[in-house]
C-alpha cells in the first residue's frame, strides 16, 4: 500500500481536488497526474493491494517519519519502570520485607529512611526508581507529541484512511466540523501528556519530601493513563483486538481509582489497590505502542521492497 501524503500534506477530494506539500506535488508530476490528486487506487493496484478511493477530506500520514518512529518506541520504552522496580524491591533496606501487596509504590522512591505515614521505608536505590518514574514520563510525553492524531487512527490497521474534517449539511448552509475518531485522537494525546507529566513530578518530587506535587502528579498519572487507554479502546474498536485488552486496563485502572478515593485506600492490601491503578496503565501504553512501533516498522520494512 502506497501512503502519497505526510501528516501535513492535506488531499481533498471534491469538485475541485487540490493537494499540498512539495512532496504530494512531486508525485503528482511522476505519475503525470496534473491537477489531481495521486490515483491511490491504481497505484496500489499495481502492488496487489487494491483500495477504495479516499472520500472527501481525508489524508493518509506518513507513517515511515522518524517522527512517526520516535513516538512509537518512546511510548512503548515505558516498560522498563517494570525492570527499575524490581531491583529497587531486591535492594529494600526496611526492617520488614518490601510487599507489592501491602507497601506504595512511591516507598521504593523515598530518598531517607524513616517512619513515613506510619511505614517504615528505607530504600537504598530510590534514584534508580525516581530515574525510571522520569523516564517513564518522558516516554508518555514524547508519545504524546511525536504520534499524530492522524497516525493513531490510522496505527491500527492497513488501509484506514484518517478524516480531519466533514461537511455536515445544516439548512442550505453546509458546515465543517469535527469528526468524532479525530476528537478522540486529540483527547488521548492530551491525556497521554498528563500522564507523562504526572509521572515525570511523581520522580522529580519523592514522597517523604511533604510536598502536594507528588499526589497531584500520581493523580495526573492515574486519571490521564486511565482514560487515554479507555478512549483509545473506543478509537481502535474493529481495527484490532489489542483494543478490548486496552480498554480493560484503562476500567482497572478507573475502577481502583474510584474504590481508593472511596475508601481513602484505608484497605487491607493498599499496595495492591495503587497497582491496580498503576499497572495497568504502564501495560496498557506500551500495548499501543508496540502495536504502533509494528505497523510503523511493516510500512518501513515494505517500502525497502518496492
Amino acid at each position: 500500500m502506497l501512503y502519497p501524503l505526510s501528516y501535513e500534506g492535506l488531499c481533498v477530494h471534491g469538485s475541485k481536488s487540490r493537494c499540498w506539500s512539495s512532496r504530494a506535488r512531486t508525485r503528482l508530476q511522476a505519475y503525470k497526474l496534473p491537477g489531481r490528486c495521486p490515483n491511490t487506487v491504481r497505484l496500489a493496484s499495481m502492488k496487489g493491494h487494491p483500495i477504495a478511493p479516499a472520500p472527501a477530506g481525508s489524508f493518509l500520514p506518513n507513517l515511515r517519519s522518524t517522527r512517526a518512529n520516535i513516538g512509537g518506541w518512546a511510548q512503548l520504552s515505558v516498560v522498563q519502570y517494570f525492570v527499575a522496580e524490581a531491583a529497587v524491591i531486591e535492594a529494600w533496606a526496611g526492617p520488614q520485607p518490601y510487599s507489592r501487596a501491602t507497601g506504595y509504590i512511591s516507598d521504593l522512591g523515598a530518598v531517607s529512611c524513616g517512619v513515613y505515614e506510619d511505614r517504615a521505608v528505607c530504600s537504598p536505590l530510590h534514584w534508580l526508581m525516581n530515574a525510571s518514574f522520569v523516564v517513564q514520563g518522558l516516554g508518555l510525553i514524547l508519545g504524546a507529541l511525536f504520534l499524530t492524531a492522524g497516525l493513531l487512527c490510522v496505527a491500527a490497521r492497513p488501509g484506514m484512511t484518517a478524516r480531519r474534517f466533514r461537511s455536515v449539511a445544516t439548512g442550505s448552509t453546509p458546515a465543517r466540523v469535527l469528526t468524532v475518531p479525530w476528537i478522540l485522537a486529540v483527547a488521548i494525546r492530551i491525556l497521554t501528556g498528563v500522564a507523562g507529566a504526572g509521572t515525570v513530578l511523581v520522580g522529580l518530587v519523592p514522597e517523604d519530601l511533604d510536598s502536594p506535587w507528588h499526589f497531584a502528579g500520581a493523580l495526573m498519572f492515574f486519571i490521564g493513563g486511565g482514560f487515554a487507554l479507555l478512549l483509545l479502546g473506543v478509537l481502535w474498536f474493529r481495527q484490532t483486538p489489542v483494543s478490548w485488552f486496552l480498554a480493560l486496563c484503562g476500567l482497572l485502572c478507573v475502577g481502583a481509582l474510584i474504590v481508593g478515593g472511596i475508601t481513602g485506600m484505608e484497605v487491607p492490601l493498599p499496595g495492591l489497590l495503587e497497582r491496580l491503578m498503576g499497572y495497568p496503565v504502564t501495560v496498557g501504553l506500551a500495548a499501543a505502542g508496540l502495536v504502533i512501533a509494528q505497523r510503523l516498522h511493516t510500512e518501513r520494512k515494505a517500502a525497502r521492497l518496492r
